[in-house]
């Protein structure tokens, strides 16, 4: 086993994080800052030595600098020296493959806690769904997500902010809830597992309609509707899939959708905005480095729709301007068209 970084600083709790994407470090610095020791699981070898060394991420955090504490490798076992708290932050289209990667390295009493905000094609699973389903039953009481308007770019330059972790057992919400509390970032803990995965997954879509929106320079009060009509669409969705109604008005629902919308570090509300502006699918995306989880969402989340009668019509636009070339304005004026009701 190869060690680049160990750190000294006593603490209760030691973290691993799987995954160094720009939410994922941004996490294993803030933990790392309060003195909480912070394993970082990288995908290869070379991704760790480089880390170590260079103590930048300039793909995806430029000009922050990376706590010396923080150890990086790529070695399995490193996680049962930091099994406290094991967080997974991977894109929702790797998550299984990384669970099934790193299982038989956790030990039971360990937190997972799941950062993805997506579902899992073809069937929209969400994250903690496929942690049930990979990991042995033991695992499965403190299993939980985090969700809420956090931008990671803001989050690392100490900027305040708030979020949600929410799981089945109140023990394991309160533990991680005073692992990542911090001056800068506060934490609120739910029992709904659901709708809070639901909420940061479904708010992502509508993140790209806004961008549309603004790509299409149609206005405030356009979007105003955008997003109040996309909220009652998601939230009834959430809903019928066994999620709270007050949850999707709350920081995991309403706040992201706020934060999510109006940001320029919105990576939803860019690709929206780039189809707005008559750019293609795949010329947006083969020019991001990260990656946008609202694209594949919005098939998940429309193949949900289906399964229980739910109807999206903003959904439904918005997959027609990704995936069946409807342009951008006719897909505003079909929303626009559809037959008069109350709201």
């Amino acid at each position: 086993m190869s060690r680049y970084q160990q750190s000294n600083t006593p603490s209760d709790h030691k973290v691993s994080i799987i995954g160094t994407t720009t939410w994922g470090t941004t996490l294993g610095i803030i933990l790392a800052r309060k003195g909480i020791p912070v394993a970082i699981i990288t995908r290869t070898e070379h991704e760790a030595r480089d880390l170590s060394i260079e103590r930048k991420h300039n793909r995806f955090l430029p000009g922050v600098d990376i706590p010396q504490s923080i150890y990086f490798s790529h070695d399995l076992d490193v996680i049962k020296n930091y099994q406290d708290l094991v967080i997974i932050a991977v894109p929702s289209d790797r998550f299984r493959h990384n669970v099934q990667w790193i299982k038989k390295s956790l030990i039971q009493g360990s937190l997972i806690l799941s950062v993805t905000k997506g579902l899992e094609l073809p069937h929209g699973k969400r994250m903690s769904q496929i942690l049930q389903e990979e990991l042995p039953l033991e695992f499965h009481p403190d299993i939980c997500s985090l969700s809420g308007p956090n931008l990671a770019k803001e989050i690392v330059n100490s900027k305040p902010a708030s979020t949600v972790v929410a799981g089945s057992r109140d023990i394991s919400t309160a533990t991680i809830q005073n692992i990542l509390m911090s001056p800068t970032f506060r934490v609120y803990t739910s029992s709904d597992l659901v709708g809070l995965e639901l909420c940061g997954t479904l708010k992502n879509i509508l993140a790209i309609g806004i961008g549309i929106a603004d790509g299409l320079n149609i206005g405030d009060n356009g979007k105003s509707t955008l997003i109040t009509r996309g909220l009652s669409e998601i939230r009834k969705l959430g809903v019928a899939a066994g999620g709270e109604a007050d949850t999707f008005y709350g920081l995991a629902g309403l706040g992201d959708i706020i934060a999510t919308c109006s940001s320029p570090f919105s990576r939803n509300r860019y690709v929206g905005e780039r189809l707005g502006q008559g750019q293609s699918l795949t010329e947006i995306q083969t020019s991001m480095q990260n990656v946008a989880e609202g694209v594949n969402t919005t098939c998940a989340a429309l193949e949900m729709a289906h399964s229980l009668g739910i109807e999206m019509p903003i959904t439904q636009a918005i997959y027609s301007v990704l995936f069946e070339h409807l342009s951008p304005i006719d897909a505003i004026q079909e929303l626009m068209s559809r037959p008069a009701r109350s709201e």
